[in-house]
């Protein structure tokens, strides 16, 4: 099974999306946005920027956690990845979201009751 983006909404109303690989772990973390279609155009840019190598940032947190960002064109961030256990670990949700980014498949949880 390929992956698939959920759309959401935060308590205070803001927009955000998660990628989701196959087996339904969440892979990328978007920021917060004002609007539902903002949201939407930024699983666009996941699409479009995911397959890029040079798209993605590899980083270490405060803690010594590898994790990564993944950046548009204009560098700014799309997605977040979580923390991983090693380089390795982070570089397999690399991959993951290489793979799955461009999937079509969009879930919108804010419309079910």
């Amino acid at each position: 099974m390929s992956g698939w983006y959920e759309i959401s909404q935060a308590k205070d109303g803001q927009y955000r999306f998660v990628l989701k690989a196959g087996n339904g772990e969440v892979i990328l973390n978007s920021e917060l946005y004002k609007a539902k279609a903002s949201a939407h155009n930024g699983i666009e840019s996941v699409q479009k920027n995911s397959p890029n190598d040079t798209s993605f940032e590899r980083l270490e947190a405060k803690n010594g956690k590898p994790y990564f960002n993944l950046k548009a064109a204009n560098h700014q961030i799309i997605g977040t990845s979580q923390f991983y256990s090693s380089d390795s670990a982070r570089d397999n949700g690399i991959e993951s979201v290489k793979k799955n980014g461009a999937s079509d498949q969009i879930k919108d949880l804010t419309l079910e009751a």
